[in-house]
């Protein structure tokens, strides 16, 4: 079955009260149009169009994909309107599927059975609301069959009385598309040429109606301002937490978790509390995420501990690795097996090798650190000069002592020591001493200021 996707994304979205176009708003950290996008593609459609309108520069600045067509509605008269403008750009005969660029969280496989529906006619998402004000009805004749969708406004008391409701997404008969369009009427109350009104179309010609439902309500709510997008935020952050309790992770609390990406776990991994994954993030077996931690773009390896308040980003940790807590790894830190980056410990695009270790209050960056190094207290690597980055080099089973400062470029030798307080500005031999400080003077009779009291 060829199969063309529309996706209607030229809302203004006022009540969101925001410069940034409704439909590029972040859910779990995508937005919105971006998770409806992936779900389209997943159907492999021939076609993918997505109309837009407001804030259109922005919106296809955000989405620069190559397989995206884009068709411009302007001024917005509908959702019917709205479609009109993506004909040029779909095949001619299949299923045309259209979906909302502010309704996120629809499933493919609920999709695919709306399509398997769409065989024979017309098929369309409908769901059943407690409290449907707001929403197109679903009118059925005697039979239970669908006859039309009636828009709230238009909607007479017993009509509004109906409980199950038009969510907008629908699968057409592509080659009836067009006509069904062109004979829209815009005499309603907002004046607007309703989509909705092709069922009416279908039912006057014969084609069979069929309505589907979702697994959930939450599969068809749609985003028309910040409280709504906060109440979808949770909604997919629960069904995240969901998906990894039953992979077997542990976490400490479903409801303080945000996932904002891909996070991927091994089996044994344990997530405290109020923790956030961005990007791609991969979690070995046995891995120990403490609370409040924030992790972007990295690997960690079996059996790794990041401790409390951590943050990593575009860094790769190795197995049995302990992190933290109020540590800092950023992008290009790649550290080997069981190695300790402790507290107030910043780690910047630097390699450290197996078994080494930072444990308080240092700065690593433009590094290659070898084996078994112990990188004490209050430790610096001065590896920028005003203009360009220098590389410092420790080799395996050095000893850095606290208060030093690395001025690159600069090397430390094998199994060499540098004494605490060195400033080093020469390459440091290996299995050697160096010290670098100023001459300590001790002054007798000295007297030390005393505060004099005000008159």
């Amino acid at each position: 079955m060829n199969l063309n996707v529309v996706i209607l994304a030229a809302g203004q979205g006022k009540r969101m009260h925001s410069n940034l176009p409704k439909v590029l708003h972040p859910v779990a950290g995508k937005p919105l149009l971006r998770h409806v996008i992936d779900t389209a593609r997943a159907l492999q459609p021939a076609a993918l169009c997505i109309v837009y309108g407001h804030g259109g520069d922005a919106v296809r600045a955000a989405l620069p994909d190559a397989d995206l067509g884009w068709a411009l509605q302007s001024p917005q008269l509908g959702t019917g309107h709205a479609v009109q403008q993506a004909l040029p750009q779909l095949g001619g005969d299949g299923v045309t599927l259209v979906l909302y660029g502010d309704v996120p969280l629809t499933q493919a496989e609920t999709l695919r059975r709306l399509l398997h529906a769409a065989r024979d006619g017309l098929a369309v998402l409908t769901v059943e609301l407690a409290d449907p004000t707001g929403y197109g009805r679903i009118v059925r004749d005697a039979g239970g069959r669908v006859v039309r969708i009636v828009e709230q406004k238009d909607a007479t008391p017993e009509e509004r009385a109906i409980r199950e409701v038009n969510t907008g997404i629908m699968a057409i008969p592509t080659a009836r598309l067009a006509g069904w369009l062109t004979g829209l009427s815009n005499d309603n109350a907002q004046g607007e040429y309703y989509l909705t009104d092709v069922i009416a179309a279908a039912v006057a010609e014969g084609v069979p109606v069929v309505a589907v439902q979702p697994q959930g309500e939450w599969e068809v709510l749609g985003v028309n301002s910040k409280v709504q997008l906060a109440e979808l935020e949770r909604i997919q952050q629960r069904r995240l937490a969901q998906q990894l309790l039953e992979a077997g992770v542990r976490l400490a609390d479903p409801a303080r978790l945000d996932v904002r990406g891909e996070l991927s776990c091994g089996r044994d991994v344990a997530i405290d509390v109020n923790c956030v994954f961005e990007g791609r993030v991969e979690l070995a077996d046995a891995v120990d995420i403490g609370p409040h931690c924030v992790l972007k773009n990295v690997s960690i390896g079996a059996g790794a501990r990041i401790a409390a308040f951590s943050h990593l980003e575009d860094a790769i940790v190795g197995p049995d690795c302990v992190v933290g807590p109020y540590a800092r790894l950023r992008p290009g830190a790649e550290l080997g097996p069981e190695v300790h980056i402790g507290n107030f410990v910043e780690v910047k695009n630097s390699t450290i090798a197996a078994q080494s270790k930072a444990n308080h209050l240092a700065y690593v960056g433009d590094a290659r650190v070898g084996q078994r190094v112990n990188i004490g207290a209050g430790t610096i690597t001065c590896n920028y000069d005003g203009a360009n980055k220098h590389l410092t080099v420790i080799e395996d089973d050095a000893f850095i002592g606290s208060d030093t400062q690395l001025v690159a470029p600069v090397t430390v030798g094998r199994g060499a020591t540098l004494g605490a307080g060195t400033t080093l500005t020469k390459d440091a031999p290996p299995e050697t001493l160096t010290v670098s400080r100023a001459k300590q003077v001790s002054l007798s009779g000295w007297q030390r200021p005393v505060k004099q009291p005000k008159k």
